[in-house]
């Protein structure tokens, strides 16, 4: 199993000291996050995160918790995408969902994509976009909300393509067969996606994605926070592992008690 880690709080200069003590102390991925604040908490682009970490590291796996991808335009996503992969050397993956449907910040702008139907269309058109994008070839595009004619992309990602992740609720089998066409799957509850899935329905989802993929490998990306007992920590790992998950991020969305400090100690005790 992998381990990575998101800086849920912080500025941004606290945010890339993270990501280089996240390298240090033994973990696999850094993960800045996607959203828009509307509290007292620092919010930040993603993408300029992820591009200074880019280069103040030299191993670990960058990303973001998780990418709004109907809310972005996917032109701009593929070149932002782009940059921080070339500067990384090919350590970017891309998680991606809807973008969470009851959203207080997003709530207050106009012209928003809220119905869940409409976000998954634009999601899944989205990713087509993507996919013509990284091939490095001229390619144009009719959907139903994008269209434009001779665009191309260059250069190619590092190693060819950029790895996706797509959340996928269990169990919606429109939402888990999107998920599982894809290079990982990160499995939420249907009803609450902040209730975790337990292994016994972890073990499901592996073997029900395997089987819709034929028995190509896959990620299966779990988020969460360990008990802070070693070993209730380690057990709870193995369990995981066991079930078929892949990656574990360590993911404290606990916004009132989390503080820049305390997440910078717990990267630097390392994954578990």
């Amino acid at each position: 199993m992998k381990f990575g880690v998101t800086a849920t709080c912080g500025t941004a200069a606290q945010n890339i000291e993270m990501a280089v003590a996240a390298e240090d102390a033994g973990w696999d991925g850094f993960f800045a996050w996607d959203g828009i604040a509307i509290g007292p908490m620092d919010t930040f682009d993603p993408w300029t995160l992820l591009g200074a970490a880019a280069v103040r590291t030299s191993r670990v796996t960058l990303g973001a918790m998780v990418f709004s991808l109907p809310r972005r335009k996917p032109w701009e996503v593929a070149r932002q995408a782009l940059t921080v992969d070339q500067l990384s050397g090919g350590r970017l993956v891309l998680p991606v969902g809807l973008g969470a449907i009851d959203d207080a910040a997003y709530s207050r702008v106009s012209g928003e994509h809220v119905d869940v139907k409409e976000r998954a269309a634009l999601l899944d058109e989205s990713l087509a976009i993507l996919d013509q994008a990284w091939t490095g070839e001229k390619f144009s595009h009719e959907g139903a909300y994008y269209q434009f004619t001779d665009f191309q992309f260059q250069p190619r990602p590092v190693r060819g393509t950029i790895p996706v992740w797509v959340i996928g609720a269990w169990f919606a089998p429109r939402s888990m067969r999107r998920a599982a066409g894809r290079d990982g799957v990160m499995p939420v509850r249907r009803e609450n996606s902040f209730d975790p899935l337990v292994p016994d329905q972890l073990r499901e989802i592996s073997a029900w994605v395997t089987e819709q993929r034929g028995g190509e490998p896959f990620e299966l990306v779990v988020e969460g926070v360990l008990p802070t007992d070693p070993t209730e920590a380690n057990d709870k790992i193995a369990a995981l592992e066991d079930a078929g998950v892949t990656w574990w991020i360590d993911s404290n969305w606990d916004f009132d008690n989390v503080t820049p400090d305390g997440l910078l100690e717990r990267i630097r005790r390392g994954p578990v």
